[in-house]
């Protein structure tokens, strides 16, 4: 190349009166534009710009810096090089040439700009498929949610890497902490508690990095009701009083967190404090909706039979029978409402079992074996620890005074047991906790 004090490179680029930052940006879209693989990355320096254009190029830069260089300009590299033909012209305004440059810009850009992106259609399939995953949750066996969510907080992840727009990148960490809820959730319903509580934080962080303060406080309630079941009570309602403060949140959001803070309060034995959570469940709301709970729904939302089915475990745990029957009646009268198919089969099995205690206190022998039918129909996949804590401590009362010699109780226990005994959960690991139940 030899030495040189002006190059045909460093006259095209006064002509353009580019600075570094102007050629900078033209050759990084360029690049993006032409090359492929990691080549679609390349940009150049300040340093080196200053040497392409100084006349102290000994030798061609390398072959994919060339190809961009003769895209930009129109000319071989080895001219761009060298100097500028004697009989160059002025500088002067041309039309033709002025179209035909801001052209090949437009291409460049519009090439870079769809490299750096995803498709509103693959966007679209993904967020339909956690919704329609998280509205699925209660018909499916947990370890099947467990796979699907899986894959799609990997799709999620994938996802976010190829674009670098804001907008798509916030809205698939949302998606992927969305995913990685579910999954917290099927962890704990397959029985490994540690494994949701790592998973909560992770859909928290997910929360946080997105701003996104709904998915953190429904991960605040998970982590409440995973340390509850670690026999953490008083740990699970600083958790959930804790989720209670972020902004945002509908009313389904604020009942669920504190449906979730008076099952902990009436473990640790604070009836008043639990009565209080309770009256909060109970209020008519302010009509807010968010963009998980409602929107979502599903396994994000808390419907109206969880909610009393939740009730009538705290008015279990705080000595209240009576309000549990009525708590655990409403439940299965919710369920009922629905259409077969739309009913989660958890649900109605964790009333039942309520149902069934709350009898026993009152002394009910034959009406609690009666409120046990629905119990036996749920699947062993979807034989959560909430449902395994509850019917625990069915078997519990039936093998105490005054139940355990009669000929149904006994009969009833011995099924309970069988029934834990092949449960998906059970042979995972000791999924029960607590006898008290949290969440089902």
């Amino acid at each position: 190349m030899g030495q040189t004090t002006q190059t045909l490179l460093k006259v095209l680029v006064d002509q353009r009166r580019w600075r570094y930052v102007d050629f900078e940006r033209h050759f990084r879209q360029s690049a993006a534009g032409i090359l492929t693989g990691s080549a679609k990355k390349l940009t150049v320096s300040e340093s080196q710009f200053r040497r392409w254009t100084s006349g102290r190029v000994q030798t061609l830069p390398g072959a994919e810096a060339c190809k961009v260089l003769e895209h930009m300009f129109g000319v071989d590299s080895a001219s761009l090089f060298g100097p500028p033909p004697s009989a160059l012209p002025a500088p002067a305004f041309n039309l033709e040439d002025e179209i035909a440059m801001t052209a090949r810009d437009a291409q460049s850009e519009a090439s870079a700009t769809a490299a750096e992106s995803i498709s509103d259609t693959t966007l679209d399939q993904l967020r339909e498929d956690v919704t329609t995953l998280a509205r699925e949750y209660s018909s499916k066996p947990a370890f099947d949610v467990w796979r699907r969510a899986k894959r799609l907080r990997e799709q999620a992840e994938s996802e976010r890497d190829r674009t670098q727009v804001p907008v798509q990148k916030q809205e698939l960490l949302i998606l992927a902490g969305q995913a990685c809820a579910l999954l917290a959730t099927a962890a704990f319903d397959l029985g490994s508690l540690d494994s949701a509580r790592r998973l909560s934080r992770a859909a928290a962080l997910y929360g946080e990095t997105a701003r996104f303060d709904p998915l953190q406080a429904f991960a605040g309630g998970t982590l409440a009701y995973v340390a509850y079941y670690q026999g953490q009570p008083a740990e699970g309602a600083r958790h959930a009083r804790r989720a209670q403060a972020f902004t945002g949140l509908g009313d389904v959001a604020r009942r669920r967190l504190a449906a979730i803070e008076a099952r902990a309060l009436g473990y640790v034995g604070d009836a008043p404090s639990a009565r209080r959570a309770l009256d909060v469940t109970r209020q008519d709301g302010s009509g807010l909706t968010d963009d998980l709970h409602d929107a979502v729904g599903g396994e994000f939302g808390f419907s109206a039979e969880r909610l009393a089915m939740s009730n009538a475990s705290t008015c279990l745990l705080i000595g209240d029978a009576e309000g549990a029957e009525a708590a655990a009646k409403q439940s299965l009268e919710f369920a009922a409402a629905r259409p077969a198919a739309g009913r989660a089969v958890k649900v109605v099995g964790g009333a039942a079992a309520d149902l069934a205690m709350a009898r026993l206190l009152r002394g009910d022998l034959d009406g609690a074996i009666a409120a046990m039918m629905p119990v036996w129909d749920i699947p062993r996949g979807q034989r959560s620890p909430g449902i395994l804590a509850r019917t625990t401590r069915v078997r519990r009362a039936l093998a105490a005074a005054p139940y355990r010699a009669a000929p149904q109780a006994i009969e009833v226990a011995e099924r309970i047991e069988d029934f834990t005994r092949v449960s998906d959960t059970h042979l995972l690991g000791p999924g029960a906790g607590p006898l008290a139940a949290l969440e089902g």
